[in-house]
Formats: structure tokens, sequence, C-alpha cells
């Protein structure tokens, strides 16, 4: 991937998106009648911030509760606990968990998301027209202007406006992405959630779609949160990264920092997986196998969630909870030996 460089952010620009103590927790029922009998702990205490013109990069592996995060954002799922604070185009601070239905209407405008599948995330039954401008329908937006919207969106996404009354089936993978993509850039939206955007891609589309968000986000002042599993991708694109274990965060930092220097043991294995373009990085055994699962978030071990997979694990991790704290160089993990454990990063400026 070429250009695919970071755009390295202020770090006095101001808080757009201040999330605190998330939780989203799904009952377990069972029984005729449905009796609640435990919860999954899908997020459990998730706290960040995201600054206005960053792209705040979410990674871990599946199930780790990183695509219930970007959505419960946006209320598709409506979170159990804690506060989302969003900073709207007025300066007006609007804690998205408590609005009406209302106040909703109007967030969605300035909080929009790009699905992973952009084969199940179009309607077959509408057209690229529709597919596009239903938002604008939905908020008013008189049918000509709706229109001349629609086509403006298909050409700056890289696709011509006489497609606009073609099916999804009629386009490739990427190009369906694309429509994705002006679909959510509908409303001038000032805070985007890409969840997964590029996964479902070929690699070569990946890098179309990758640079087309960068050339996105400088033309419209845009905030990604990046939701994704791929570290080379995350390392291209992202200004911080927050990685997350069994559905709460185990370290968050920037980019360049986080990749070299590792703070907690669970990132540091995330981080041997990447892969090493130049030969004269790679070393035969520095690819970090974790045993076992991933920790089962309806029956969490004591202490350190992680420790049954740590080769660092102490009967310290074993029975007490590392708190979530502040590092210095803008880094903050949950370990409690972060301090003293020298990890290994990627060793890629």
């Amino acid at each position: 991937m070429t250009d695919m460089t970071p755009i390295r952010t202020v770090d006095q620009s101001p808080v757009l998106l201040r999330v605190k103590d998330l939780q989203v927790h799904f009952p377990i029922t069972r029984g005729l009648l449905r009796r609640t009998v435990g919860h999954v702990k899908a997020v459990d205490g998730v706290s960040f911030e995201v600054r206005q013109g960053e792209v705040l990069g979410l990674v871990g592996e599946s199930g780790c509760g990183k695509t219930t995060t970007g959505r419960a954002l946006l209320r598709i799922v409506e979170p159990t606990a804690g506060s989302i604070q969003f900073r709207q185009s007025d300066g007006r601070e609007v804690d998205v968990v408590a609005a009406d239905r209302a106040q909703l209407k109007r967030l969605r405008r300035d909080m929009r998301m790009v699905f992973q599948d952009p084969n199940a995330s179009l309607n077959p039954r509408l057209p690229v027209g529709e597919i596009i401008g239903q938002s604008l329908q939905y908020n008013d937006v008189p049918r000509a202007e709706a229109d001349d919207r629609v086509a403006t969106l298909l050409r700056r996404v890289g696709l011509r406006p006489e497609y606009i009354k073609r099916y999804p089936h009629a386009f490739s993978g990427g190009e369906r992405q694309r429509i994705g993509i002006a679909r959510a850039l509908a409303l001038n939206p000032a805070f985007v959630v890409c969840d997964e955007a590029v996964s479902a891609l070929d690699v070569s589309v990946q890098a179309q779609i990758l640079r087309l968000l960068r050339e996105l986000k400088r033309e419209f002042n845009l905030t990604y949160l990046f939701v994704g599993h791929d570290l080379a991708v995350i390392q291209h694109i992202c200004d911080r990264v927050a990685v997350m274990y069994a559905g709460k965060l185990v370290e968050i930092g920037p980019t360049r920092t986080l990749f070299n220097v590792p703070k907690h043991p669970y990132t540091e294995a995330l981080l041997s997986a990447v892969p090493r373009p130049d030969p004269r990085l790679r070393r035969k055994g520095d690819r970090i196998r974790l045993p076992g699962e991933v920790a089962d978030v309806t029956n969490l071990p004591t202490g350190c969630a992680f420790h049954p997979r740590c080769r660092y694990a102490t009967d310290l991790c074993r029975a007490e909870t590392p708190p979530f704290r502040e590092l210095g160089e803008g880094q903050s993990a949950a370990c409690h030996y972060a301090d003293t454990l020298q990890l290994a990063g990627t060793g890629v400026p």
C-alpha cells in the first residue's frame, strides 16, 4: 500500500466523542418462562475518547466486543450502562445513551456507519439511488435536492451517476462498499464508524478503499472509529489504537508507540502476527501462539481475564484484576507489570 501514512492529528483538537464505562450485556434465558440465568458481557466497562479529525483503531480477536462497541455508539445495539457524550456541530454535548427519539434522529445525521459486508448491508430490492437517498428522504430533504446529492456522492466515491438505477447485484464487492460509504456520507456526518470496512475485500481493492477513506477524511473533515483485526491495515490508517480482549480495553496508545513498545502481553501477541515485508526484520520463532481459547465472557476467570493464556502471568494476575492506568507517552494499559515487562513490537518505524 502506498501513501498510507496516518494523518497525525493535533493533541489539542477538541474531544468529539467521550465514552465512559460503556457496558453491553445480553441476557441468557432458559426454560419455558425464559428466566434470565446470566449475561453475556460483550462490552464491560469500556472508556475512551476520540478527538476531532482523529482515526482511532479498535482491534482484537473475533468475539472481543469491538463490533458491539462500534454499534453501541450509534445505538444500533442498546447499551446496558455507561455514557456516550457526543459534541454536536453547535458545541453542545449530548449523551447518546440517554437521547430520546427526536435527539437520536438528529444525532444520526452526525454519526454514521460503514458496515463490514457490502453484500449483506445493501438491500438487494432497492436501486442504488434509493439506498443512498433513504436517509435524505427520512430527514425531509426535497427529492430534487436528494437526487443531486446522490449523484454527487456517486461521483465522489468513484462511481458513475448513471448507475443510480442499478441494483446491488450488478456491482463488484469493492463497488458495493463504495455505495455503502456514499450512503454513510449522505447527511454530511462528523463521525463515522468503519466496522471491518475492508476485511471482506480483496487485498488490491482494500488499498483502493483505504485510500478513498483517507481522501474523504481530508475533504469532509471526518473523524473515524476504525474497527478491524488486520493490524497491518490499522497501522497504516490510524492515529491511535485501542486493543480489546474479552469485552474490555487492555491497551490504548499512539499507533507508532503501541506498535513498537507495547505494554500489554496480549498486544505483543497480536503484533507478532503482523507480516513484515522487510526480510531483515523476519526471524523464526517471533510468532507468539497463545494457548487455549479467548476468555468466555459469560464466565470470566478471576483476576486478569488474559492470565490463562499469558506467559508472564503470576499469582497476582490470577487473583487481582489489573487497573487500566496511564503509563506516559499517551499509553494506558491494564497489566500489573506494564512498567517492568520488556515486550517486543514490530520494529517497523
